[in-house]
């Protein structure tokens, strides 16, 4: 299968098809309209004839026709001078003919209503127009005009006659069409390279664009750096955007892999101790075997959070923090905890599923675990701002940042693997967003989570 052609030959090529459909089209209607003037001077000059004619043509007193021996016209005195005339007496039957047509019988009008002009082209056939028609295929530009003259209460019917060679016509028509042509010929190919140059010099930026992607594919650069146009620029921040959460995400594989490994060694050490107290075995791998399928479950769950929200679909989060709240309950049955609730039910957020549970998830459990009896969650935009602010009656943090820490725990006596609130704080950072630890006013912690529109 052939490879579809580039943007830029696309480009030049309908460039090329509209560029020539137009100068086609207008030097077609530019030349109709000369040959449409030029023809119109030429029948002017004619009825101009004629009315030469006409002021030197008389009648005498038997109604024969009288001219002059020379007209104002000297073409018409000049034989073969591609300029003729002929007036017809159409009661006496007689013609007259200029000079010019001397050895010649052009196929003059003859017969026509009085007062009526007529301007045709007429063309050389030899039955109409003799000798002259028959060796050359002459055409003529025919102009006439039939009038009845009055003399001495006398009036004859006479027809003006005049025909012009086309020849000089059509030179005149070749030559302005081989000017027209040629110098619209030289404007398209001008015009066309000028295109040209225009559309590499308008996508050079896609040339920079697919060359700082084979840099960063061959591990020359990490991100697009280049400064872009508007049109460019949405595509490389998206472009950054995916390849800083694709970094993110091959990070969190590895701690969580890391934190997996490390938190499998206290499970196995239980079991290979429980080796010397036989009795005690079933007992001990049911309960590391839970501890373990545990900890893989929220490893995995972890290392599979996106961390991605520009392309996430706006999700309803007071949905996701009921299912928490009624896991909890069940979880913390012992402790009867209650829990306050602050999310309007239409409140959605541009945020990936998987961390939204993962990020609720862990501070409420955090929350619910060091909680006496009440857990306050209130979620609310602010601007483009999402504000997520969690509180429990529990102890608080003696060290906040400290909790930050992998696999440090406050208390050794509460279960849990001491990375739950670590993750948060990946997530949160991955969201672009803000993660701070203070005092509640239910005297416990509060936990505030700030994340930026995507």
């Amino acid at each position: 299968m052939k490879p579809p052609l580039s943007i830029r030959a696309r480009l030049v090529w309908a460039a090329f098809a509209v560029l020539l459909v137009f100068l086609a089209g207008a030097g077609w209607a530019v030349q109709q309209a000369y040959t449409d003037s030029v023809r119109g001077q030429r029948f002017a000059r004619l009825q101009t004839t004629i009315y030469l004619l006409m002021a030197g043509a008389e009648l005498n007193v038997q109604g024969s026709l009288v001219m002059p021996a020379a007209l104002a016209e000297p073409r018409l005195s000049l034989p073969a001078s591609g300029l003729y005339a002929n007036i017809a007496n159409l009661d006496k039957n007689e013609e007259w003919q200029s000079s010019s047509t001397l050895g010649l019988n052009p196929p003059f009008v003859r017969n026509q209503a009085p007062g009526q002009w007529h301007f045709d082209t007429i063309s050389g056939s030899p039955a109409a127009q003799g000798d002259v028609a028959a060796k050359t295929g002459r055409a003529f530009l025919a102009a006439s005009y039939a009038v009845k003259w009055s003399v001495n209460d006398r009036a004859a019917p006479l027809v003006f006659s005049v025909l012009e060679d086309k020849a000089e016509f059509e030179k005149e028509l070749q030559a302005f069409e081989r000017t027209l042509w040629s110098w619209l010929g030289g404007a398209g190919l001008l015009l066309l390279l000028t295109q040209t140059l225009l559309l590499r010099w308008g996508l050079a930026p896609l040339g920079r664009v697919a060359r700082e992607i084979q840099h960063i594919e061959k591990g020359e650069q990490a991100r697009v750096e280049g400064s872009y146009p508007k049109e460019l620029a949405g595509l490389t921040h998206n472009l950054n955007v995916l390849m800083d959460q694709e970094r993110a995400r091959q990070t969190r594989y590895k701690d969580a892999l890391d934190d997996l490994a490390h938190s499998l060694k206290t499970p196995l050490a239980a079991l290979r101790a429980s080796l010397d107290a036989p009795g005690e075995l079933p007992a001990m791998v049911a309960q590391q075997v839970a501890r373990m399928d545990d900890i893989v479950v929220h490893q995995l769950g972890r290392a599979g959070a996106s961390g991605a929200a520009r392309f996430a679909p706006q999700l309803a989060l007071a949905p996701i923090l009921s299912r928490i709240r009624d896991t909890l309950v069940k979880v913390y049955v012992e402790k009867n905890l209650v829990f306050a609730l602050d999310c309007p039910p239409e409140l959605t957020w541009r945020v990936d599923e998987g961390d939204a549970f993962e990020m609720l998830g862990n501070v409420l459990d955090n929350a619910a675990k060091w909680a006496r009896s009440k857990v306050s969650v209130r979620i609310w935009v602010d601007g483009k701002r999402l504000h997520i602010c969690v509180c429990d009656d529990g102890s608080g943090f003696a060290d906040p940042q400290s909790v930050l820490a992998r696999r440090v725990r406050l208390d050794e006596q509460v279960p849990g693997h001491g990375i739950g609130l670590a993750v948060v704080k990946d997530l949160v950072a991955s969201h672009q967003g803000v993660l701070t630890f203070s005092r509640a006013d239910l005297g416990g912690a509060q936990i505030d989570i700030v994340l930026q529109a995507a």
